[in-house]
């Protein structure tokens, strides 16, 4: 279906008003139906699409918002700096980390992060120095550990990551890996798992794991963590196309890279092992 076409049918009912146009689609999701589209509310040179619907849209408006804000990141930074979204802190968080921090890299949005693990491994990918770096006898320059963003990193955090997401800038900040950009998170770094579903489908959740710090203090619980610059994300703003906690994540990290840039080595004369 393209922009701006009518939806005039779904499997031959006949989409008109006061119908609520998403009663159509009640469980069909998942499956093949058929959807007459056109460019005009009369019908007229109308088309028949076969289409799968999905069970929610979540999934996709998610990924359309870390697209956004990666585009975002590099026309603000001139393709300097690029963006990872950590969504959790178990199999999404780690898939979208280990899918985009590789190729890219330097502003780390952990917003809305509803947690999972204690992410011990981002951080420690993170915070990998620059150690040493090779030449191929073809004059290809590499270094080590590969793949590795040496420069600057910053973190976006807000009011909406918690348990997992509370342990990830509360573990970025103890490594000092960089500045937390945002609002405080929600504080509710516990650990739940192992309770048994119900017979009808449902579940019950508890508190089972309590989670402190190496001073022997309960530091994040019921506290969160607080960023170093705080910013917020005002109706007003957003309305009017703004991220203003990703902008300025974007502006503190460009500010460190130009105090400190990444300086790769050049390489030291060739040896010369035949020497007369």
């Amino acid at each position: 279906m393209k922009l701006g076409e009518y939806l005039l049918e779904v499997e031959r009912r006949e989409v008109k008003p006061p119908a609520e146009v998403y009663s159509f689609f009640e469980n069909t999701a998942g499956k093949q139906i058929k959807i007459k589209v056109g460019p005009s509310a009369d019908g007229k040179d109308a088309r028949e699409v076969t289409v799968v619907p999905l069970p929610s849209e979540f999934a996709l408006r998610n990924r359309a918002w870390e697209e956004d804000c990666r585009r975002k990141v590099d026309e603000l930074s001139g393709g300097k700096l690029a963006y990872v979204h950590v969504p959790d802190t178990a199999a999404g968080g780690y898939l979208n980390f280990n899918r985009f921090y590789f190729a890219q890299g330097a502003v780390i949005d952990e917003r809305y992060n509803h947690g999972g693990e204690v992410a011990d491994y981002i951080i420690d990918m993170l915070k990998l120095p620059l150690r040493n770096c090779a030449i191929s006898r073809e004059g290809e320059a590499f270094c080590s550990p590969l793949s590795q963003i040496y420069g600057p990193k910053t973190m976006i955090i807000n009011e909406m990551s918690g348990s997992g997401g509370d342990a990830l800038p509360w573990m970025f900040r103890q490594d000092k890996i960089g500045p937390l950009v945002g609002t405080r998170t929600w504080g509710g770094l516990v650990g739940i798992y192992g309770y048994p579903p119900l017979l009808d489908g449902g579940y019950v959740t508890a508190p089972r794991v309590a989670i402190y710090g190496l001073k022997g203090e309960w530091e994040v619980e019921n506290q969160g963590i607080a960023p170093d610059i705080e910013v917020e994300n005002l109706p007003a703003s957003v309305a009017a196309g703004h991220d203003r906690q990703l902008e300025m994540a974007v502006e503190v990290t460009l500010d460190a890279l130009k105090k400190n840039p990444v300086v790769i080595p050049q390489h030291p004369p060739y040896p010369n092992y035949h020497k007369k």
